[in-house]
């Protein structure tokens, strides 16, 4: 892992996204860490990163753990059954979302 100054960085920008190959590169101002660069190998890999950061989606999961503890929550298999049913009447219809995926 690399670490450099928010300087360096905007200095040494394409230099600093190679590095991320191997690694990520924290980025510090004033020795105090700020960000960091990752590689990102493909837009699943974004996806997955954007979401784990995202402050809505955590709210969301977290009244959602909340339910389940409640006893709000359904069954396993329930859950699977509505999902794979939806999935059928998606590929019935072959609507497809803007990312070329089936809704």
């Amino acid at each position: 892992m690399k670490v450099a100054s928010v300087a360096d960085v905007k200095a040494h920008l394409s230099a600093y996204l190679k590095a991320t190959a191997n690694g990520p590169v924290v980025v510090t101002r004033n020795g105090k860490p700020v960000a960091a660069l990752v590689a990102i190998a493909d837009d699943d890999e974004l996806e997955r990163l954007l979401m784990a950061h995202s402050p809505k989606l955590q709210a969301i999961l977290d009244a959602a753990r909340r339910r389940i503890e409640a006893g709000q929550g359904i069954p396993h298999e329930e859950f699977w059954r509505q999902v794979e049913s939806e999935n059928a009447v998606r590929k019935r219809s072959g609507k497809r979302g803007k990312n070329g995926r089936t809704r």
